[in-house]
């Protein structure tokens, strides 16, 4: 039989370890004679490729002589695995100087440097690799400029760029990215400008940049110019340009990268498809974003969660349902869609049957979930409960939340209690335009016109600008209390003066004061004349009018007209039954109502919030 020695020795280990038999490795290790330090780095590199780490810094220590070779293994191996302050700590102490350490390893310990966001220990080993004349190659120096740019020392990072005698695309996009981080988007199109030819990196780097300051329109640009000088997008381009689109709300050319990622057949790619879905959603296309997540194979939490929120919007609750518990690791954004999809909907009673369940998993709580569970409480008029749960707020610290707030705010007004909601808004330490709609719309529903029209006066003072939700609620106020001049001169300013364009509720609104104040004609040439198709409920406003201002000719064409759209409307049998009466014709009058019980027409019940 032969005579073992080193090689037959470190032959048997290293079969072993690159089999993965590492139980075998360790035996054969603990029974070798005399190790050298080939012997010692199979193990260690052995281990840290299985993951191990821990066992490979135990053999690391244990090692006399600690060579070039062990220190790069367990450098490396801390770095892959995320450990960067490990990897930076282990370089400190071998101190790289007695160690054979290669470029590799020192473009690892950089890329370390810059996970840490440690600009002061880069530059100290920068200086000490200049001062041992390491020479930098194209992988060293782009590590460099890479922490430089990432630790946010731009001057350095473009230093170190023109240093390089040929620098890599992996520089110059590390350089691009980090100028247009910092705004210096004229600096990042100097670098982008160092190359001739610009591979695709360089132009994605360059169109994101721009995204990132704001600069969408500028992106899709610099797109059409990728394109005109020969450069084949990749996967990240149109997951980039789609981005521009989201941002900049344009629904067509959105669509024709849709058409230009089916061509390249990357809709599946999870980033893409996620934007897509993204753009339909904001662009008032929620139907396309259900039909093109129907399309997917595979999702991640993020595009989850946005589908909860759009099929809610679609009122499709059942799907987000589904979505919501197809979710493996649900996180907290998932519950707080859920909830707040569903008291959006109308199904209060599921949303805190939902915010129950979260409560029982562990997660901390925060100003979203307790404010759509307090919303909720609104909508079924649980005072009792929505107090519970800002009790509770004021408990984990977030009552001065303005999520929070406004719902408390919401509460108090949908219960009738506007002096408390009005307390509550007077008590935030910073108003947002959504605590300043909410205590509005309160006023409104509860008939305080002039209370509206007074904090409306007071908002635009503060500088905060109306939204259409906030015209929604001083046109409604100004409905209610029939304040026919000042619903006119606020419908105008939304149009004119912030050029929001009515939405049918505003147009609502205004066809419902006209009604009110008796120019009914005018409220039938708002109807007719806007841009929505009027439904029975716009008609029956212009119907209550007629019947208040006793204009029987007009009431009975407007109420032909709402049978015509809905033949089961009672409202409009009602009021024409009121108008016939008014005007002395007990027995048409009389016959509307006998029709009625026969075509069993019944009169919907009025409701309170208390009866909700």
């Amino acid at each position: 039989m032969p005579q073992r020695n080193y090689f037959t020795w470190n032959s048997m280990l290293e079969g072993y370890v690159r089999s993965s038999n590492h139980e075998a490795a360790l035996r054969i290790f603990s029974a070798m004679p005399q190790k050298n330090s080939f012997s010692w780095n199979v193990v260690i590199s052995g281990f840290v490729k299985a993951g191990n780490l821990n066992m490979a810094r135990r053999f690391f220590d244990e090692m006399d002589v600690k060579d070039g070779v062990a220190c790069n293994s367990m450098i490396h191996g801390y770095a892959q695995n995320g450990l960067s302050f490990e990897a930076v700590s282990l370089f400190r102490d071998m101190k790289y100087s007695a160690c054979d350490v290669d470029v590799f390893v020192l473009a690892t310990v950089f890329g370390a440097c810059t996970d840490l966001l440690a600009l002061k220990l880069g530059k100290v080993i920068h200086g000490g690799v200049i001062v041992q004349g390491v020479k930098f190659d194209p992988v060293l120096g782009s590590s460099v400029v890479n922490m430089y740019g990432k630790c946010g020392d731009l001057d350095s990072a473009s230093l170190v760029l023109r240093s390089l005698p040929y620098p890599d695309d992996f520089s110059l996009t590390s350089l691009i990215w980090a100028y247009c981080n910092s705004g210096r988007v004229d600096d990042a199109k100097r670098v982008f400008c160092m190359k001739n030819d610009p591979c695709v990196a360089l132009w994605n780097s360059l169109i994101a940049g721009y995204i990132v300051n704001n600069m969408a329109m500028e992106a899709l640009v610099l797109f059409g110019e990728m394109r005109r000088h020969g450069t084949r997008e990749d996967t990240s381009t149109i997951a980039t340009v789609l981005s521009a689109c989201d941002y900049l709300g344009v629904l067509d050319y959105g669509m024709q990268m849709h058409a230009h990622a089916c061509k390249f057949g990357v809709t599946h790619d999870l980033i893409v498809a996620s934007v897509l879905v993204d753009i339909y959603a904001k662009c008032g296309r929620p139907n396309s974003a259900c039909e093109l997540f129907s399309e997917l194979n595979t999702y991640d939490t993020i595009l989850l969660n946005s589908m909860i929120t759009i099929y809610c919007n679609c009122g499709r609750c059942e799907d987000a349902k589904r979505v919501f518990q197809s979710i493996p690791s649900k996180s907290l954004i998932s519950w707080n869609s859920i909830i707040s999809g569903l008291g959006q909907n109308g199904y209060p009673t599921e949303a805190l049957a939902y915010f129950s369940e979260l409560n029982k998993t562990g997660f901390k709580i925060d100003q979203f979930s307790l404010s759509s569970a307090i919303s909720a409480c609104g909508t079924i008029s649980s005072l009792e409960l929505g107090e519970q749960l800002f009790a509770r707020a004021m408990v984990i610290g977030l009552q001065s939340e303005n999520f929070v707030s406004t719902s408390l705010i919401d509460i108090f007004c949908k219960c009738g209690l506007i002096e408390n909601g009005r307390k509550v808004f007077d008590q935030m330490v910073q108003s947002d335009i959504a605590s300043w709609n909410s205590m509005l719309m309160g006023y409104a529903t509860n008939g305080y016109g002039t209370e509206a029209l007074n904090l409306f006066d007071d908002m635009i003072k503060v500088g905060v600008t109306p939204t259409d939700i906030t015209f929604t609620a001083v046109l409604s106020a100004c409905d209610h209390c029939g304040l026919f001049e000042e619903g006119l001169k606020w419908f105008n300013a939304m149009k004119h003066e912030y050029f929001i364009e009515p939405r049918i509720e505003h147009y609502s609104c205004m066809i419902d004061l006209f009604a009110r104040v008796g120019r009914l004609e005018e409220a039938i040439n708002v109807l007719t004349d806007m841009p929505f198709d009027a439904d029975a409920s716009m008609w029956s406003s212009i119907l209550r009018g007629c019947s208040a201002h006793e204009d029987t000719v007009l009431g009975k064409k407007v109420a032909e007209k709402i049978t015509m759209i809905d033949p089961k409307n009672p409202d409009a049998y009602v009021q024409l039954a009121s108008i016939f009466a008014t005007s002395g014709e007990w027995g048409r009058s009389e016959q509307l109502r006998k029709l009625m019980t026969t075509e069993r027409i019944q009169k919907v019940p009025g409701t309170s919030w208390v009866d909700r």
